[in-house]
């Protein structure tokens, strides 16, 4: 059986210094799981490791079909067109609308028929509830319509993967509550999701698999009660 993520016996490392020892995560088809713990944990060092901005040295990952252990530079840009990213930071163009950030990442993932991208790009605004803001350049959007077009931006080659680092650690608790039920109903149509965040509240009110990362450590806990904070 093939999962949108098996690590096992992983050793992940910043550049020589080891964050996380040993650790093993498997991610079914469909679920939704918190990658939890305090800030500088190392949360953000699997996902990186994950979409192949930290490379595997120790142990075993697969990721979308993918192995990461010995992945060539050259093949990074295939193994994140199988992902979505959300990052806290948005990382979206400045100097273009809504609509263009879309744009811009079908045309650079090489799909070439602008009616095929404009429809794929509607849509995609249409499931995050920005089909009327397009024309809108990021800074004239909230924060949180912000990170909608990041999710829109990251469903746009329909990904069996999500992973998001922190998506709504800039967000107030009702935005926070938006982008929460939005990733969720990604998650319910099929896409699995991967988020890491230190947001208690949000571990308690929505549902999936907790996994703690602490003390160099990666534990699968078996519900809310269990994290020590």
């Amino acid at each position: 059986m093939e999962f949108p993520i098996k690590i096992e016996q992983a050793t992940l490392y910043q550049g020589r210094i080891p964050i996380l020892r040993n650790i093993d995560l498997t991610v079914h088809a469909g679920e939704f799981v918190f990658l939890v713990g305090r800030t500088g944990s190392g949360k953000s060092t699997i996902l990186k490791t994950l979409y192949g901005e930290i490379p595997l040295t120790e142990g075993q990952a697969e990721v979308s079909g993918i192995q990461l252990n010995g992945l060539k530079e050259s093949k990074i840009p295939f193994l994140r067109r199988q992902l979505g990213i959300v990052f806290q930071d948005f990382q979206l163009l400045s100097d273009r609308s809504a609509l263009d950030n879309l744009i811009f990442v079908l045309k650079a993932t090489g799909w070439k028929k602008r009616e095929v991208i404009l429809a794929r790009c509607n849509e995609v605004l249409a499931t995050v509830g920005l089909e009327n803001k397009g024309y809108k350049y990021p800074s004239e959007l909230s924060g949180g319509e912000q990170q909608r077009l990041v999710i829109a931006r990251a469903l746009l080659n329909n990904p069996k993967l999500v992973l998001a680092d922190e998506p709504t650690g800039s967000l107030d608790p009702r935005v926070s509550d938006e982008v929460m039920e939005l990733l969720q109903k990604i998650c319910s149509e099929g896409t699995s999701v991967l988020m890491a965040t230190h947001d208690y509240r949000l571990i308690q009110k929505y549902g999936g698999s907790i996994y703690e990362v602490k003390d160099q450590n990666l534990t699968l806990l078996p519900d809310v009660s269990y994290l020590n904070w």
